[in-house]
């Protein structure tokens, strides 16, 4: 999977100023299958994706972050599109956009779209007050990610890590979701219970790390105080908009 996500790097349209592949233990080949497609490879000692996602985006040295998974397979045009995305909107502090899973049989996967993607850009959005980031598939401008780092905990491999940096930006910035930024995810969680059960817990224990204070009546007033619109998820229907589905004004 990780040899299929750099090739779908290696071929973007706009060329990545330079990968980064974090080693969180691996026990494999994955360090020589980095390195054979040029990507510079840290190590994390400790465990979890909260500690390896913020080691990465700690060693990148570009303006702009993307992130993806290491089963991602990415568009071409997944580095343009985000290059443009900031170009266009010098207000967002990072843009998102949704993953579509490429190894589910087509009932399967409207259902995994409708009860987990659509679903977590819904609920997670209105715990939020803002978008929400999805793991998969989003970049954050460099500078704000250096302004809340320190704020990451690193030693808590129970937190969704997309959830909880979502968290640390306040409902008064702008993150856009993109609605032609979609990249092609694994299904796997959808064949074991357990990792689905686990992945629930996580977000439970995400949202208990951020209470009281960033409560979702709290973010709210916060996000309505400056005079924002209200947000919207994925759309059920295709867009005909050309770019995006939200503006999240200052």
């Amino acid at each position: 999977m990780l040899g299929r996500c750099l090739r779908s790097l290696a071929a973007q349209s706009r060329p990545a100023d330079e990968i980064v592949v974090v080693d969180n233990g691996s026990i494999d080949n994955s360090i020589e299958v980095a390195r054979s497609y040029g990507a510079r490879v840290i190590a994390e000692s400790r465990p979890g994706i909260t500690a390896a996602a913020s080691a990465g985006y700690d060693a990148a040295t570009a303006d702009i972050i993307a992130r993806c998974d290491a089963d991602s397979v990415l568009p071409t045009d997944w580095l343009a599109t985000i290059e443009s995305a900031f170009h266009d909107h010098p207000d967002a502090v990072a843009v998102t956009g949704r993953g579509e899973f490429y190894d589910l049989g087509r009932v399967q996967k409207k259902l995994a779209d409708v009860l987990y993607m659509r679903a977590y850009f819904l609920l997670a959005g209105a715990a939020l007050a803002s978008t929400p980031l999805f793991g998969s598939n989003f970049a954050i401008r460099a500078g704000t990610w250096h302004a809340i780092a320190e704020t990451v905990p690193r030693d808590k491999p129970f937190l969704h890590d997309d959830f909880d940096l979502s968290f640390r930006l306040d409902p008064g910035r702008t993150v856009r979701y993109h609605r032609h930024l979609v990249v092609g995810i694994s299904g796997r969680p959808f064949h074991d219970v357990s990792a689905m059960r686990r992945r629930v817990d996580m977000a439970v224990a995400t949202i208990r790390e951020h209470l009281p204070g960033q409560h979702a009546v709290r973010r709210w007033s916060r996000r309505i105080g400056t005079g924002q619109t209200p947000f919207r998820g994925p759309a059920t229907r295709r867009p005909t908009a050309e770019t995006e589905i939200e503006r999240l004004g200052r």
